[in-house]
């Protein structure tokens, strides 16, 4: 979906397709009928944003063969979707029954890590909308925060640089921009904000800057204007956010708070849990059932890192970052600025929830999406700006949307 910010910019809005667990390209281009088209379908827009995710072998593929690229571009356009931005932070597996740790791997360190980066960057370009001129990736923040030695974080500074030596190149050719987004993680070499800054004032900034998860900023209880503030101050963009609230407990001492959060501590995915002490400081463990069978404090509120639909609270008295996410997006967007053009809805925990909580089919999941993907769009209306359906006068070169011409019920 497109909107169109105060300051008269364009402002897309896209659900992950990370939630899927398709890796090569029939399987992506079958995920996109029986999902995204259907979400298209029940939002009433004439144009959806999917913020794709290829795994290695899907990127590579396309990276090599442009004439699939363009395939795979004409299939988004018959379905009245588009995409904008990439997610390539998981490298393959994401949704294999377990993952934890893994998605870490390859980190930055490993030169595999920088050609499936550059390889998402070049399928986008040929990806983009006729209208469209800059699109956006995100990535992993470097790697897990251990081991990482000094020589490690040397290694992956040096392929950030070859990275944006790459991106300029596709620039050259295409004359499409893709910017790279390093994405904060608990756990990770890079956690919050600060860090982000300083890390990225030693690289090229018109090529790589942050991806903001708002679920990422909450459990690390960071204030989205103060980050916001802290990456503007280090010279650097936004060049993507993901809209994403985490899971947040006021008691964790009370009984029925362990007993509900019991049924999030689930094999397939890390959920990194923190707290934060009187004096300020931040500190958690590692995954949910470290938090609830560890000495984590109990004395203050918890956050644990587990995506939750934006629309659907869980059970009481479990709550959701909210209040977070409305903060992040009133900082970015609503302002007399838009400080970021690409939004992200990311949750890709759906069939990890608690058995009550999962969508039933891919009727049921495309349902839940479409609702999640509605209260996204009432929030950005609520800041003032304005859907701009197909995006007819919008364009960044003057050049109208693709038109639907297939539609999928």
């Amino acid at each position: 979906m497109r909107f169109k910010h105060r300051d008269g910019s364009l402002v897309h809005l896209a659900y992950c397709t990370n939630v899927h667990a398709a890796e090569d390209l029939a399987g992506i281009t079958a995920q996109l009928d029986t999902y995204a088209a259907r979400i298209r379908d029940r939002l009433g827009t004439p144009l959806l944003g999917v913020g794709l995710w290829l795994a290695r072998d899907a990127a590579r593929s396309l990276a090599a063969r442009p004439e699939e690229t363009a395939r795979l571009q004409e299939h988004l356009h018959r379905r009245g979707l588009e995409t904008v931005t990439l997610n390539a932070f998981p490298y393959q597996g994401f949704q294999r029954p377990v993952v934890k740790h893994s998605v870490y791997t390859p980190d930055w360190t490993d030169p595999r890590r920088l050609a499936y980066t550059a390889d998402c960057a070049r399928v986008l370009a040929g990806l983009l909308p006729g209208d469209v001129t800059e699109g956006s990736v995100s990535t992993l923040p470097l790697g897990w925060r251990t081991p990482w030695t000094p020589q490690q974080h040397a290694a992956a500074l040096a392929n950030l640089g070859r990275l944006a030596d790459e991106l300029a190149a596709i620039e050259a050719e295409t004359g499409r921009t893709v910017r790279v987004g390093l994405e904060p993680e608990p756990g990770c070499v890079v956690e919050t904000t600060a860090q982000a800054a300083r890390l990225l004032s030693t690289l090229p900034t018109d090529r790589i800057g942050v991806c903001l998860d708002t679920c990422h900023l909450a459990v690390q209880f960071e204030d989205p204007a103060d980050a916001l503030a802290r990456l503007h101050g280090g010279g650097l963009d936004v060049v993507k956010a993901q809209l994403s609230r985490a899971l947040h407990i006021p008691d964790p001492g009370a009984p029925e708070a362990a007993d509900l959060l019991a049924e999030y501590a689930e094999p397939r995915f890390l959920h990194q849990t923190r707290t934060r002490r009187p004096d300020g400081a931040v500190c958690g463990a590692d995954d949910l059932p470290d938090a609830l069978h560890g000495p984590l404090s109990r004395t203050g509120p918890w956050r644990v890192h587990f995506h939750t639909p934006l629309h659907a609270d869980p059970r009481p008295p479990l709550q959701a970052t909210g209040a977070p996410l409305t903060d992040a997006l009133t900082a970015l967007l609503g302002g007399a600025r838009a400080h970021v053009r690409h939004l992200e809805v990311e949750t890709y925990t759906w069939s990890v929830l608690p058995e009550t909580a999962r969508p039933r089919g891919p009727r049921g999941l495309a349902t839940a999406m479409a609702a999640e993907l509605a209260h996204a769009r009432a929030a950005l209306l609520r800041l003032g700006l304005h859907e701009a359906g197909d995006g007819t006068g919008l364009a960044e070169t003057g050049r109208p949307a693709p038109r639907p011409e297939v539609t999928v019920s």
